[in-house]
């Protein structure tokens, strides 16, 4: 789904306690979760093996390590929302509460939908917290629900 453009950051205000925004769906590949364990160091087998998975694992196939999918959070609040004015920068706040109800299977496909839960004006800053839920191409549960807290600077 295309973004929602807003002016400027003041226009999220009508968006709390509602949904914003669906993403498009992203593959998540075996290359890409490589690539994540040897920047982590997590190179466990239920996300690198694929034969070892395909025999072992409950999941027949290597999965997406969870911090993974965490980390694409931010590519998601950008790919649905796009605020065109009167921040100067934005900051990831941190996250208040993060699950992983289900796995994502390596080549299967994610997508977001995200909230806006809370909007709170600082002195130089408006500090929102979006809810975004994680959804797998293959589950009926998301892969992934987290809060995250972002500060848009003026």
């Amino acid at each position: 789904m295309p973004p929602v453009v807003l002016d400027d950051v003041q226009e999220l205000k009508e968006f709390v306690g509602r949904e914003i925004n669906v993403t498009d769906w992203l593959r998540l590949d075996h290359k890409r979760i490589e690539q994540f364990a040897e920047a982590t160091e997590d190179r466990q087998w239920i996300h690198l093996d694929r034969e070892r998975a395909s025999k072992e694992s409950s999941y027949g196939t290597t999965i997406a390590h969870g911090f993974l999918t965490l980390s694409l959070v931010s590519y998601f609040v950008r790919e649905a929302i796009q605020i065109r004015g009167g921040v100067r920068m934005a900051v990831n706040y941190g996250l208040n509460r993060v699950r992983f109800p289900s796995p994502v299977r390596s080549e299967s496909k994610i997508r977001a939908r995200i909230a806006l839960l809370t909007l709170k004006e600082l002195s130089d800053a408006v500090e929102v917290t979006f809810g975004v839920t994680i959804e797998n191409e293959y589950s009926d549960k998301p892969c992934c629900v987290a809060e995250w807290i972002v500060r848009y600077y003026r």
